[in-house]
């Protein structure tokens, strides 16, 4: 009898970590990962801890890993690599468990991460700490996965981040291949905010170019209470905005370009912190 095809299952959410991108002083991005501790279980489970393989190689100075695994019904053993980079401290060690960690994406790892939406977590909406020191901002908070869950297409189609207190600060689901928050910045799936000419993000509502609103419809009272804390908070007027998204009412809009709207504010600098407000 034929071996069943071996399937590498999805992550759960205490296998994923939440690192910080990006802080500014209202609010910070937050990307997904994994741990190659997760990469290393994940394989036991699949083809057995005698069913895969690892080997590093240096090639033009850089360290690249090679996973191999094994197909027990032709005892051939197929193989995948992937460069790794080196962070600040342990360079060898770092750039051997990233090239790992990046190896395992290509089998097929973790390979679900690539759908996830843009996380901003906004200090307005969610409670963390953000402190300057100097030119820079710091973050003292962590954030963990709470809950995950994927279509068929094995992309991410809902997530829930939490921080060290159990309270939810980035709620996301994927609808219509559009993403839909009910919390914090809104953003279409997978997208980062876009800028005007690829210019500063703090200059201003960024700019999205003409956005259909074939499904426009009024805002919710708590959608257009934070609209208004918003544009209250970036200094950014009503007509710029309806201006910017060619909009005749700005209490009317389709989804997508409210999330737009909302993401593109997200990114925009306070009022108090500018000096001045964007055009």
């Amino acid at each position: 009898m034929a071996e069943a095809k071996k399937t590498i299952r999805l992550l759960k959410p205490n296998e994923i970590e939440c690192r910080v991108a990006a802080i500014k002083e209202h609010g910070l991005s937050l990307l997904l990962y994994k741990d190659a501790r997760v990469d290393q279980k994940i394989l036991d489970e699949v083809f057995g801890i005698y069913g895969w393989q690892r080997r590093h190689e240096c090639i033009d100075g850089n360290l690249y890993c090679i996973v191999s695994v094994k197909n027990n019904e032709t005892g051939e053993w197929v193989s995948k690599q992937d460069v790794g980079t080196s962070g600040m401290a342990e360079q060898e060690k770092s750039q051997a468990s990233d090239s790992f960690k990046r190896a395992c994406f290509n089998i097929g790892i973790g390979r679900e991460l690539y759908s996830a939406p843009f996380i901003w977590v906004s200090a307005i909406h969610a409670p963390i700490r953000i402190d300057k020191r100097g030119d820079k901002f710091y973050c003292s908070n962590k954030f963990y996965v709470r809950k995950i869950t994927y279509n068929g297409e094995r992309e991410i189609e809902s997530l829930l981040i939490v921080n060290e207190a159990g309270q939810e600060v980035f709620s996301w689901m994927l609808k219509n291949k559009y993403a839909v928050t009910d919390k914090n910045t809104e953003n279409p799936a997978g997208k980062e905010p876009e800028t005007e000419n690829g210019a500063d993000k703090e200059n201003g509502v960024a700019a999205q170019g003409k956005i259909p609103d074939d499904d426009s419809r009024a805002l919710s009272l708590e959608q257009m209470n934070r609209l208004k804390e918003e544009l209250k908070r970036t200094g950014v007027t009503q007509k710029q905005v309806k201006d910017r998204y060619e909009l005749k009412d700005i209490k009317v809009m389709s989804p997508l370009t409210y999330q737009k709207v909302m993401s593109a504010l997200g990114v925009t600098e306070s009022k108090a912190g500018r000096g001045k407000t964007a055009a």
